[in-house]
């Protein structure tokens, strides 16, 4: 997507390279890992954390009770002015193991010349 203005990153989930779950049962870990691996898509496309204006937090049922886990690992990641986010709590995710998916709203891109 290098020379748009905007970029379109899909859901990041606690996994490492090799598809290992990180942080199974631990809400706070995945959160974190799933920040990480967003946090490398938006390097792909020559962004950071800092240009995204919005996240939408899928969040297991079963742990959407655990706000003090996931803000403390959303301010790791953002500091203390993270961008807005939506938590929405579904059944189930893609595998078991997952509690977490983070999706970032539209990223706009800094500008080159």
């Amino acid at each position: 997507m290098r020379g748009h203005d905007a970029a379109h990153i899909s859901g990041q989930v606690a996994w490492d390279l090799d598809r290992n779950i990180i942080g199974i049962g631990d809400i706070g870990r995945q959160v974190e890992k799933s920040l990480e691996n967003l946090s490398a898509a938006l390097i792909s496309v020559g962004a950071t954390l800092d240009d995204v204006g919005s996240l939408r937090l899928y969040i297991r049922q079963s742990h959407i009770h655990q706000g003090d886990a996931i803000t403390r690992a959303l301010k790791a990641a953002f500091g203390d002015n993270p961008p807005c986010a939506t938590w929405i709590g579904v059944a189930s995710l893609a595998k078991d193991e997952f509690l977490v998916e983070v999706e970032p709203s539209v990223v706009f891109l800094p500008r080159t010349a």
